[in-house]
């Protein structure tokens, strides 16, 4: 069981329309009535999955916090839900509204267990193609090459940004409403920053295909984790779940990712991370589902 006051638990990327990632899903519960959790995106594509998935989760945590991921906003042709763009995504957080789970249109609520108060600041930013490749000028090129390499995000497709022009429209957009009510927080209360995509460009430079990058992120927040005063930083998005530290602050991939991925690679550090109370430096031992841990990695950015 958890220490007093609980765990503050983090998951993103449980794509739970495939069949085999269903079971994970059932399988998360919490160490103790007081752990909250945060689910960082891409639960699903169909809208049924999604509140499927994240009933179950709000019925056994007294707390959920989400953030959508791209899939979340997808409009599949067999989706009983046409809506699309930024009319889907307020669907989405009227869905989680009336399940109780806090969204980023909503106050950030505030964690008082261990290393407490803390607020948990869950923010929906998108992409705007700005984390591409060097040879790239733009973001008309990075997609060029990226169609000729045959290396092209399914957002492309599915994700719609209306009514905005573009998705990097709704991005700047998102990027500005977010930075006013981040602004406006107390200073003197931590935040623990969610979202789907990284918060900087550094986390992408691991990717075996470094074209995918410009969809993983934007430019505009990479000192968001500076500027304000930052316990910990959640993302997902990559599917390559692991700690890093910027500046000093950690940030933590938290995904589980497709079947072919985590086959192969396993859930070496448990389905749910640990973000709070922070593990310990070295303890990174795989825990069962239900918990997490993160290992730091030498000083200095990984």
């Amino acid at each position: 069981m958890s220490a007093p006051g609980g765990k503050l638990l983090a998951v993103s990327d449980l794509h739970v329309g495939m069949p085999e990632n269903r079971p994970i899903t059932e399988s998360l519960r919490p160490t103790s009535d007081e752990d909250w959790l945060i689910v960082a995106g891409d639960v699903a594509e169909l809208s049924t999955d999604i509140e499927w998935a994240l009933t179950l989760l709000a019925e056994r945590f007294p707390k959920v916090v989400w953030a959508p991921g791209n899939h979340e906003l997808w409009t599949p042709k067999d989706d009983p839900v046409q809506l699309r763009g930024e009319a889907r995504y307020r669907y989405l957080v009227e869905m989680c509204r009336g399940l109780g789970i806090s969204t980023p249109e909503d106050p950030f609520p505030v964690w008082r267990g261990p290393e407490g108060p803390v607020a948990i600041a869950p923010v929906f930013v998108l992409y705007d193609y700005s984390f591409r490749v060097p040879e790239a000028g733009s973001k008309e090129h990075s997609l060029e090459l990226a169609y000729e390499a045959g290396v092209v995000c399914t957002d492309e497709f599915m994700l719609h940004p209306d009514p905005f022009a573009s998705r990097d429209d709704w991005c700047r957009a998102r990027v500005a409403e977010t930075e006013r009510r981040l602004a406006e927080q107390d200073p003197d209360v931590p935040l623990v920053l969610v979202g789907h995509w990284p918060f900087v460009r550094a986390v992408t430079d691991i990717l075996w295909r470094p074209l995918f990058a410009q969809w993983c992120g934007t430019d505009l927040t990479a000192d968001w984790h500076v500027r304000h005063n930052t316990a910990a930083v959640v993302y997902g998005h990559l599917h390559i779940p692991r700690t890093t530290w910027h500046d000093g602050v950690r940030h933590e991939e938290v995904s589980i990712g497709y079947p072919r991925e985590w086959r192969r690679r396993g859930h070496p550090r448990g389905l749910l991370r640990q973000i709070l109370p922070a593990p310990a430096p070295g303890d990174g031992r795989a825990v069962p589902a239900g918990s997490g841990t993160a290992a730091r990695p030498p000083a200095g950015p990984a």
